[in-house]
C-alpha cells in the first residue's frame, strides 16, 4: 500500500513539474514533434508555391510524391506552375529532404506508414492517414462550406497549418467553430 502511494506521489510530482522541466521552446518542440510535421523553412518554396495556394509542409508527403509532383508542374492540378530550372531544383531538394520519409515527426511517420510501398500520392487528402483523420467530418462543413470549399484548403480549419501544426484541439471550422471528434 505504501509503495502504491509513493508511486502515485512520484507520478503526480513528475506531471506537476513538466512545465518546469521543459522551457517554452522545448515544450513547443515536443508538441510540434508529437502533433505536427516539419514547418516550412524555405523562403523560395514559400514564395513560389505559396503565391498560388497554401505552401504545404513537406512532411505531409513522401519524397517520391514530391518528386513526381515537381516533374509535372506543366499540368499542376490543371494549372501551369512551371518555374525557373534553378528554382525547380532548389525547391525539389527542399521538399524531398524534408519529406515524410525520414522525418522524426510522429504525424509524418504515420502518413508514411499508412501508405503501401508502391503508393505515390499527389494529394495529401488521398493518403489513408488523412482519410482516416477526416472521415467523420460531414461534407456540409467542407465542400459545401464557402469558407473551406475543399479538404486541400488545410489552413481554413488548421490556422497553423503552414507552421506544420495540425493539433486536433485547435481546429476551427469556419461557420461551425471548434471541431470535436
Amino acid at each position: 500500500m505504501k509503495q502504491t502511494i509513493l508511486i502515485i506521489g512520484l507520478i503526480i510530482t513528475a506531471i506537476a513539474t513538466l512545465p518546469v522541466v521543459f522551457s517554452d521552446d522545448d515544450w513547443r518542440e515536443y508538441k510540434q514533434l508529437s502533433l505536427g510535421v516539419s514547418a516550412i523553412s524555405d523562403p523560395l518554396y514559400k514564395e513560389e508555391c505559396g503565391s498560388c495556394h497554401m505552401a504545404y509542409p513537406p512532411g505531409l508527403l513522401p519524397a517520391a510524391s514530391w518528386q513526381k509532383m515537381m516533374l509535372g508542374l506543366e499540368d499542376h492540378f490543371g494549372d501551369n506552375a512551371e518555374i525557373a530550372a534553378e528554382d525547380h531544383q532548389l525547391i525539389t531538394q527542399f521538399l524531398t529532404k524534408n519529406s515524410a520519409d525520414d522525418s522524426s515527426y510522429r504525424r509524418s511517420r504515420r502518413i508514411v506508414n499508412s501508405l503501401k510501398q508502391t503508393d505515390v500520392p499527389l494529394r495529401i487528402s488521398a493518403t489513408p492517414y488523412f482519410l482516416h483523420e477526416h472521415d467523420e467530418i460531414p461534407d456540409r462543413l467542407v465542400s459545401k462550406n464557402d469558407k473551406v470549399k475543399s479538404f486541400s484548403n488545410c489552413n481554413a480549419c488548421h490556422q497553423q497549418a503552414e507552421q506544420g501544426m495540425f493539433d486536433e484541439h485547435s481546429i476551427r471550422i469556419p461557420g461551425h467553430g471548434r471541431w470535436d471528434d
